[in-house]
């Protein structure tokens, strides 16, 4: 069995993965920011919260390691987690990834998907995916391309002309059919593509993929679009009822029923890390605020899962390059089982599962606190002896 910890609270992180599969959210990859520099959280490690308990695990991952990232796209199909692209030391990838969630002894293993027919998508990160039919559909993101690789779903951000490589942001589509391990692009066959852009969000509502939002240049949008996903249509922007969302990039949109969709923070077109909540109705074209969320947790590019009592689940994220936590306070089994005597009216108050994990803790350190003092005492002894000895 694969070596794994118990916490109360996973490491804070931004632009990680997150997917819930049964009752455990898992979460993989990221950065924090640390004085001003971003360093990318270890690629060994995936996070799991049990829905039930409360409790979060840190389990050590084999295998095939995918490069620490962020930015990178992740989505659940059939129990198995897969990882595309992202950006990393090195620059970025168009590297594709998955490991099996519904392991049996606890072992979490990533295999790198290399025997496929077809051809992925250039190196990009930012970008967003649909889960549809067994299919990953990618779309967007922002990334690099040969002269030779460039078309009109590529607008130009930067070039290096000595190397003929491109930076800029995509609105490309491209699929890739787990059953059959194949990358393809869809034949779009009518309707206004979005434009192009990275740091937006989709979402699938039926057999509709929609996306929101999200930055090419200077400019964030907030502007609602789908794609039909079994005949290749685009809508168009889609005409809003009423009032809409501040433009934004770096925020969620989680499916939270047949016809709704939820909004939630981002970054605003003045750089301001937002905290709203909105969902839109997909019938009536109508997006509603929501007026009960605290105002005080800004955030951005940090996820939000749907659970399975249908609650969302908002994990991580930053603001102002403080990295936010979502679930419990900062406290871990350890703090509390060193500090179980000053803690001692409190403790009796925890839950039932988190109170048997805190009782272990005690017990493992009152008992590695008594080895300690037995081992000062033996040396106090010791050294007694040495100068009796030698006097």
């Amino acid at each position: 069995m694969a070596d794994s910890q118990l916490f109360c609270v996973a490491e804070e992180r931004s632009g990680h993965c997150a997917v819930v599969d049964g009752n455990f959210l898992y979460v993989w990859g990221g950065y924090v920011s640390i004085e001003d520099n971003e360093v990318y959280l270890p690629n060994d490690e995936i996070w799991t919260y049990d829905i039930d308990s409360g409790l979060w695990r840190m389990h050590l991952m084999e295998g095939e390691l995918p490069a620490s990232m962020s930015g990178s796209c992740g989505a659940c199909i059939n129990g198995k987690l897969y990882i595309f692209g992202g950006y990393d030391d090195k620059g970025y990838s168009n590297r594709l990834y998955f490991v099996n969630l519904r392991t049996r002894d606890g072992t979490y293993i990533w295999e790198k998907i290399t025997n496929f027919e077809g051809q992925p998508p250039t190196p990009r990160d930012k970008l967003s995916c649909w889960v549809y039919k067994d299919r990953l559909i990618y779309f967007g993101g922002y990334g690099c391309r040969r002269h030779s690789e460039l078309q009109d779903c590529f607008d130009v951000h930067d070039a290096s002309w000595e190397e003929q490589i491109f930076w800029g942001w995509h609105n490309d589509v491209h699929i890739f059919d787990t059953k059959t391990q194949t990358w393809f692009q869809p034949e779009i066959k009518g309707g206004v593509p979005p434009q192009p852009r990275a740091a937006h969000m989709c979402a699938v509502l039926g057999n509709k993929g929609y996306i929101f939002g999200g930055r090419v240049l200077q400019t964030r949008m907030n502007d609602l679009h789908y794609l039909n996903l079994d005949n290749w249509t685009w809508s168009g922007r889609i005409t809003i009822n009423g009032e809409s969302p501040k433009h934004r990039s770096w925020h969620t949109l989680t499916p939270i029923a047949d016809d709704k969709l939820f909004l939630c923070g981002g970054l605003s077109a003045d750089n301001i890390p937002l905290s709203d909540g909105w969902i839109h109705n997909v019938t009536t074209n109508c997006w509603k605020q929501l007026t009960h969320l605290p105002k005080t947790r800004p955030r951005l590019w940090h996820t939000a899962c749907l659970g399975k009592e249908n609650e969302i689940m908002v994990f991580g994220g930053s603001s102002r390059l403080i990295i936010l936590l979502c679930f419990i306070y900062r406290s871990c089994l350890d703090c509390i089982g060193k500090n179980s005597i000053m803690l001692e009216s409190q403790i009796s108050l925890l839950p039932p599962k988190l109170l048997q994990q805190v009782l272990k803790k005690i017990t493992f350190w009152a008992a590695a606190n008594h080895r300690e003092e037995q081992r000062v005492q033996k040396e106090e002894t010791e050294k007694k002896y040495q100068w009796i000895s030698s006097n």
